[in-house]
């Protein structure tokens, strides 16, 4: 599974986690949809890594993956910031996989 990361995402990934420790995770957060194939992609940092997750393949930022959750997720992706919307977008060469995708902080829960 590939992730490409824009300039545009990268810098303002690294302006979210300057001067705090943790995994940058692409989740698949099924959180009140109602059942596991209804679920949204959400980027989260979290202080812990799981044996579960396997490190995408981005050529930048390390972003991790819940193997099981993998199936929800084209092979081909790119991570993208638009400014004028205020967030992350997951696309893939066929799809928006989330046109105004989230960044939770967990490190402080």
């Amino acid at each position: 599974m590939k992730l490409k990361i824009t300039e545009t995402a990268t810098k303002k990934l690294q302006e979210k986690t300057a001067g705090k420790q943790g995994y940058i995770k692409l989740i698949y957060d099924i959180d009140g949809c109602g059942c596991a194939v209804n679920g949204v992609a959400a980027l989260w940092l979290e202080k812990e890594y799981n044996d579960d997750e396997n490190q995408m393949e981005t050529g930048s930022i390390p972003i991790y993956i819940q193997k099981s959750r993998e199936v929800f997720f084209d092979d081909q992706m790119t991570l993208d910031y638009k400014e004028s919307a205020g967030c992350f977008q997951l696309k893939s060469p066929n799809e928006y996989l989330n046109p105004r995708m989230s960044f939770y902080d967990k490190t402080n829960l």
